[in-house]
C-alpha cells in the first residue's frame, strides 16, 4: 500500500464503507427473498439478474459524462448519492415489485460511479503499477465486502428476521461513504494537469478530442468479446452459495458468513494477483483466472464432505474475483486514451454486467427445470469451452509488452 497514490487508499476507505453498506444487504438478499417474503426461485433468479446487470445500462453514460465534463469526482458521487437513497427504499419495499425497483436503484448508483471511480485510480497512480493500484483498492473494497456479511450476521443473530435492522445499518454506512467522497477525495482532471504542466513553462500539448473509435477499436473489440463471452457463463455466488447450503444442511443464520469467506479470499489475493498481472500480462490473468470460477462449480456438485467443499468454493470464488475484478479494469484504460478511459472502462464492464444479467436470469429457469446440481455440470461445462476461446480472442494481449504497444 505503501507504494501507491493516497488517493487510491482514500477511494478504497470510500469504497470499504460503501461495500459494508451493500453486501450487508446482499449476503441476506437471497433468505430474504426467497425466505422471509415466500418468493420463488425464480424471482431470485431475476433480482440477482438485476443486481449483476442492470448497472450496465448506465455504465458508459457515467464513464462518458465523466469523460466528456472532466469532472469524474462529482459523477462517481452522484451515484454514491444514488445508491444510498436505495437504501432508504429498502426500509419500506416488501413486494416482488417494490424490491426490483430498489434494487435497479441501487444498481444505477453503482453503474454511475464505477467508470469514473476507476478514471480517478488511473489519473492517481503509476502506469507500471496499475494493476497493483486497482489491487489495493479492491483489497480496501472487499475488506468492505468480507465486514458487510459479518455485521449482517451478527444482526440476524441477535435479532432472529432482523432484515429491516441490516438495511438501517446498512442506510448508515452508504451516507459515511458519501460524505468521505465528497469532502476528502481530490478531482483530478486531465484539463487541469495540462494547465499546470503550461503554467510552469512546458509547451501546451495539443488537445485530444473525444473519439469513440478509440473505444471501439480492434484491442478494445477483442477485450469486450472476451469479457462478454466469460460473463455469460458467470452465475451470482449467491447460487453457489445455496447450493452448498443445500447439500450441507447449514442453519438460516449461517448464510451470511459464505460471503465473508469469499470476500477474505479476496482480500488475500487481490494485490498479489494485481503485481502478478502487471508482471506476466493482465490479459493472461484475467482469462486464466476464470479457473478460479469453474473450480467452485464443480466442487458444489462433489460427494466430498461439505466443510472441505465449501472452504474451497470460498477460496477459490475469492480468487476469481481478485484475478478479474480489477485487473480488467485496468487492461480496460490501458488500452484506451486518457480522453477516453472512463468509457473504455465502462465499456468493458457494461459487457461483464449485461452477459451476466442473462446468465443470472437463464441459471434461475435451468435450476427450476434440471435441479440445482445438474445446472451447475452444465455452466461448468460451457465455462471449459468459453475459456480457450477467450485465451484465443486476446492472444496479441498476453504479454504485458502488448498492452504498453497498442
Amino acid at each position: 500500500m505503501r507504494t501507491v497514490s493516497s488517493t487510491v487508499v482514500t477511494l478504497g476507505v470510500v469504497s470499504l464503507l460503501t461495500d459494508i453498506s451493500s453486501e450487508s444487504v446482499a449476503a441476506v438478499l437471497p433468505l430474504y427473498v426467497t425466505g422471509y417474503l415466500g418468493l420463488s426461485m425464480i424471482a431470485f433468479g431475476v433480482l440477482d439478474g438485476l443486481y449483476q446487470g442492470v448497472s450496465a445500462f448506465v455504465r458508459i453514460a457515467g464513464g462518458h459524462l465523466s469523460d466528456r465534463v472532466d469532472q469524474p469526482k462529482w459523477v462517481a458521487f452522484g451515484g454514491y448519492a444514488l445508491a444510498a437513497v436505495a437504501r432508504v427504499g429498502l426500509l419500506v419495499a416488501s413486494g416482488f415489485a417494490a424490491i426490483s425497483a430498489v434494487v435497479t436503484l441501487d444498481r444505477i448508483g453503482k453503474g454511475i460511479r464505477t467508470a469514473p471511480r476507476d478514471a480517478l485510480i488511473t489519473a492517481a497512480s503509476d502506469p507500471r503499477r496499475l494493476a497493483a493500484s486497482f489491487g489495493v483498492h479492491r483489497m480496501l473494497d472487499n475488506v468492505g465486502a468480507a465486514l458487510g456479511p459479518l455485521i449482517a450476521f451478527v444482526i440476524l443473530l441477535v435479532i432472529p428476521d432482523g432484515f429491516h435492522t441490516v438495511f438501517v445499518a446498512s442506510l448508515a454506512f452508504a451516507v459515511i461513504g458519501v460524505v468521505l467522497l465528497g469532502l476528502v477525495v481530490p478531482n483530478l482532471r486531465t484539463r487541469a494537469h495540462t494547465a499546470r504542466r503550461v503554467a510552469v513553462g512546458d509547451p501546451a500539448p495539443q488537445r485530444t478530442p473525444f473519439d469513440w473509435a478509440v473505444v471501439w477499436r480492434r484491442p478494445m473489440r477483442r477485450l469486450l468479446a472476451a469479457a462478454g463471452i466469460l460473463g455469460l457463463v458467470t452465475i451470482g455466488d449467491g447460487f453457489v452459495y445455496l447450493v452448498l447450503q443445500a447439500r450441507g444442511d447449514f442453519a438460516a443464520q449461517w448464510f451470511p458468513l459464505l460471503y465473508v469467506g469469499t470476500n477474505l479470499a479476496f482480500l488475500a489475493f487481490a494485490i498479489p494477483l494485481g503485481r502478478l498481472a502487471d508482471r506476466v500480462g493482465r490479459a493472461r490473468v484475467f482469462v486464466f483466472g476464470h479457473l478460479g470460477l469453474l473450480a467452485p462449480y464443480v466442487v458444489a456438485t462433489l460427494a466430498i464432505d461439505d466443510i472441505a467443499a465449501t472452504l474451497l468454493c470460498l477460496v477459490f470464488l475469492g480468487a476469481f474475483y481478485a484475478a478479474t475484478d480489477g485487473v480488467l479494469a485496468a487492461l480496460a484504460a490501458q488500452l484506451t486514451t486518457p480522453q477516453t478511459r472512463g468509457t473504455g472502462i465502462a465499456a468493458a464492464q457494461t459487457v461483464v454486467a449485461v452477459s451476466r444479467f442473462g446468465a443470472a436470469a437463464a441459471f434461475g429457469v435451468l435450476w427450476y427445470a434440471v435441479g440445482r446440481e445438474l445446472s451447475l455440470m452444465v455452466v461448468a461445462v460451457l465455462l471449459v469451452v468459453a475459456i480457450p476461446v477467450a485465451a484465443l480472442l486476446l492472444r496479441p494481449l498476453m504479454v504485458p509488452s502488448a498492452v504498453e504497444s497498442v
